[in-house]
């Protein structure tokens, strides 16, 4: 019984935050720098915000391009990757951020998948059946999230460009959120619930 109610809140919880994403602000974006937007600098590198504001927040999601990204400020590192998580499109600026195996991770607040923040592996936790005594150990499923090298440089904090030469199981949900957002997904605009 109490598998039921527990399984009952995980999903009332994840359809709030369905209903928080889906109805929340679409011109508003807490999480961005000040500044309004990414800039391509002369150099190639993307001006994305001060340091000291990124700092501050923790995590903005700027846009390049139309694609999103987050930048977190984690333990006195920047870190930037796509803003939707490989497995489903989850939100990772809304993720928290755990330490696994001493590896910076951000767990997707829908399915809680873990990825590295540093390399963009998704991780799960697994066991050798060959072993005499098979004990659960992290392990890496590969790069699955696309990440942005960071420079900072006199206050500023700038990203590369991505490399659209090799592609990366998260790009799939940063096309599809570019291209229409909730739209992409099949959810009716609020023009279209309305009437």
């Amino acid at each position: 019984m109490l598998d039921l109610i527990i399984l009952s809140l995980h999903f009332f919880i994840c359809f709030l935050i369905f209903i928080a994403i889906w109805y929340g602000s679409k011109d508003v974006d807490s999480h961005s720098s000040s500044t309004g937007g990414a800039e391509t600098q002369p150099d190639g590198l993307i001006f994305i915000g001060k340091e000291d504001d990124i700092k501050k927040s923790q995590r903005i999601t700027p846009k390049i391009d139309g694609r999103e990204i987050v930048v977190f400020y984690h333990e006195g590192k920047f870190h930037a990757l796509d803003s939707r998580c490989y497995h489903e499109g989850g939100p990772l600026c809304f993720g928290e951020i755990e330490d696994i195996d001493g590896q910076a991770c951000i767990v997707c607040p829908w399915h809680k998948f873990k990825i590295a923040l540093e390399t963009g592996e998704g991780l799960y936790k697994g066991i050798n059946p060959q072993e005499p005594s098979p004990t659960p150990k992290w392990q890496s499923k590969g790069v699955k999230q696309r990440i942005y090298k960071v420079t900072i440089d006199s206050g500023n904090v700038y990203v590369s460009p991505p490399d659209f030469s090799v592609s990366f199981d998260s790009d799939y949900y940063a096309e599809k959120y570019k291209q229409g957002g909730e739209l992409a997904i099949g959810k009716p605009s609020r023009s279209e619930d309305t009437e």
